[in-house]
């Protein structure tokens, strides 16, 4: 059984942040479940543009509001706490933060860790954590 607390991933290599966003990773790949977990901020006033072309994700609205918009239809979402949308055609989109916003994201295959988003906002697939910190 694996038993962990958010506090625990705080401020750990298990936090992983950028400007808009702040993601604690509970569960990950070594943990062997097959998917990742996390508890995810995105910052209030913020866009961030994500394409997941190497990962399935649903994300589940806890706490704040804000949109997401498909980029390819230009169809846009109301997310607000209570919400659940899931990527299942590795859909290019922005979620746009109007306040503070709670996720708990769910990766398939899942994440190692330290992964962050590149220039074209999709998350590399890596094997191992050493291979990121060596850039392989």
């Amino acid at each position: 059984m694996i038993v962990r607390k958010l506090e625990e991933c705080v401020g750990s290599d298990r936090q992983v942040s950028a400007e808009n966003w702040s993601s604690r990773r509970l569960l990950l790949r070594n943990d062997n479940m097959g998917f990742s977990l996390h508890d995810t901020i995105i910052n209030a006033g913020t866009s961030t543009e994500m394409h997941y072309q190497n990962h399935l994700e649903a994300v589940y609205c806890i706490e704040g509001k804000g949109t997401v918009q498909l980029v390819e239809s230009g169809e846009v979402f109301e997310i607000e706490a209570g919400t659940v949308y899931a990527l299942d055609k590795h859909d290019h989109h922005i979620l746009t933060a109007e306040s503070t916003m709670r996720m708990v994201c769910v990766f398939n295959p899942a994440l190692v860790g330290p992964e962050s988003h590149d220039e074209n906002g999709v998350y590399p697939v890596m094997e191992t954590e050493s291979a990121f910190r060596t850039g392989g």
